[in-house]
């Protein structure tokens, strides 16, 4: 076997690698348009609808931040082709097979609140 195969099997392998990480972010889809809700939504009505927050803070100015986890990140191992071997002539192989580990992150939406516990802004983040 050559290069070349090698080469293949590589690009075979990120594009379907990257075709499940396209899968996976459109599965995460927020249907909620919170855009909308800035201005009404209250903090009270976060805790009814989404449950305790994963992680929230109260700043000075008595403003309160909250992060609900919306997606568990995850690690998933795939086969990664033979390994091939160099030697002055080449390359040798097959070796035994690579296995490639893939972590996706968590997905989280932030959602900002007022003092008066209204929405004033959102956004999802990864960590």
């Amino acid at each position: 076997m050559d290069m070349t195969f090698a080469g293949f099997r590589l690009r075979r392998l990120a594009a379907g690698m990257a075709g499940l990480v396209l899968l996976l972010t459109g599965c995460a889809t927020n249907k909620v348009d919170w855009a909308a809700r800035v201005g009404h939504y209250t903090y009270d009505q976060a805790i009814i609808e989404l449950g305790p927050p994963n992680k929230s803070a109260k700043l000075t100015d008595g403003t309160e931040v909250a992060d609900w986890l919306t997606q568990r990140g995850q690690t998933i191992i795939s086969p990664g082709g033979p390994v091939y071997y160099p030697y002055a002539g080449g390359w040798v192989g097959p070796g035994a097979p690579n296995m490639v580990a893939i972590n996706t992150p968590n997905y989280y939406l932030r959602l900002t609140f007022d003092p008066a516990g209204v929405l004033k802004s959102w956004k999802t983040i990864q960590q």
